[in-house]
């Protein structure tokens, strides 16, 4: 992440940081599809990510997504679609609701949490030596999300280029990303986030994602 990245002051409202949150899971979702389909990733939305995973004790809640809700852009633009009841990727859909139902297991999983916790301590210590998104650090997440969250019965199929998905590397940051998204839904869901308030809140989430913008 860019030092020179503003630092906005945090979301005064639950709702936002709810939408903020959610929109990480969505910008992950998008970021899995977009990686499976082309091989490529846009840095900014890959960094913001990764960031996000590594940091897991961050001095204020804007840092976990680098202070800017730009970072957190290409989420927030398919959160609005699901909001404002338009049309959005299928694939982006399915990966980013799945993503919160696997949350939901690993969160009633306190081993399994645990165990992830463990992985990413170590992990930390690989991204101070090597940098964020360098490939070890890359495949360590990859790893961590393959040895846990990935062993549920319920699993996350990606679609896309069969070719790609086969590349060096490629299985390893598809993991590393939905990780990612895992780590957004448990904010939002520390945030006060559920499921069925995305129906009845319809409104004030809309709301809020106007001012985001």
């Amino acid at each position: 992440m860019s030092d020179s990245t503003p630092i906005h002051r945090a979301p005064a409202t639950p709702v936002a940081r709810q939408a903020l949150a959610l929109a990480g899971v969505f910008q992950a979702a998008s970021l899995v599809d977009e990686l499976a389909r082309t091989g490529q990733v846009e840095q900014r939305v890959w960094e913001t990510l990764i960031h996000a995973t590594l940091d897991t004790n961050p001095e204020s809640f804007e840092a976990i997504y680098g202070g800017h809700p730009n970072n957190l852009r290409r989420g927030l633009e398919v959160l609005e679609m699901v909001v404002g009841r338009r049309q959005a990727n299928p694939v982006v859909l399915r990966y980013g609701f799945s993503l919160l139902m696997l949350m939901s297991k690993l969160r009633n999983n306190n081993a399994m949490m645990d165990e992830l916790g463990q992985h990413l301590t170590r992990i930390q210590g690989q991204a101070e030596h090597f940098g964020e998104t360098h490939e070890n650090v890359i495949a360590s997440l990859g790893e961590a999300y393959q040895k846990t969250v990935s062993t549920f019965k319920t699993r996350i199929v990606v679609q896309g280029d069969p070719s790609l998905l086969q590349t060096r590397m490629m299985p390893e940051r598809v993991r590393a990303i939905l990780l990612a998204g895992i780590r957004f839904a448990l904010l939002w869901h520390q945030q006060g986030g559920r499921r069925w308030k995305l129906v009845v809140q319809r409104g004030p989430l809309k709301k809020t994602l106007d001012q985001l913008g």
